[in-house]
């Protein structure tokens, strides 16, 4: 009998502070998005070109998004060991869409690879912003930032 493995590791740089909500039952929920970044050389130009991927990943566990909370700030180095989760969701026009995320899970980790002081200092002081209205799903919370190139 065959079995399948559903299993994904990544290192990258958190692209903003790490959100926690509540849920209506009590519970948090963190979300955080990830960015890994790789270079190649463009065949046709001889130029080096950097491309980053973003990731949207999710945690329900207590331990870990209390510790994403406390530490989670824009620019972190994370190591994050999860499952990739595929939701099924329609938008205001009822039209099918679909959001693939990494859960960490029981058994998953989370660890920062860099120290506090090790990180870069922002380009600019941070301002304080009026709170927005939270969004009506994921991929509106997300917004154009994932199109973006690295912010930090």
């Amino acid at each position: 009998m065959a079995f399948g493995l559903n299993q994904v590791q990544l290192i990258g740089r958190l692209g903003r502070d790490v959100e926690v909500r509540h849920t209506k039952s009590g519970g948090k929920v963190a979300n955080l998005n990830v960015a890994t970044d790789e270079s190649y050389i463009d065949r046709n130009s001889g130029q080096k070109v950097d491309k980053a991927e973003w990731h949207r990943v999710v945690s329900f566990q207590d331990g870990v998004v209390d510790m994403l909370e406390k530490h989670g700030s824009k620019g972190r180095l994370v190591y994050i060991s999860g499952k990739l989760q595929t939701t099924k969701w329609q938008d205001q026009n009822g039209n099918d869409r679909y959001t693939t995320e990494i859960i960490i899970v029981p058994g998953g980790r989370v660890q920062f690879m860099d120290k506090v002081e090790d990180r870069p200092a922002p380009a600019q002081p941070a301002t304080t912003a009026a709170a927005a209205p939270a969004p009506a799903n994921d991929a509106e919370a997300l917004g154009p930032s994932l199109d973006d190139d690295i912010p930090f």
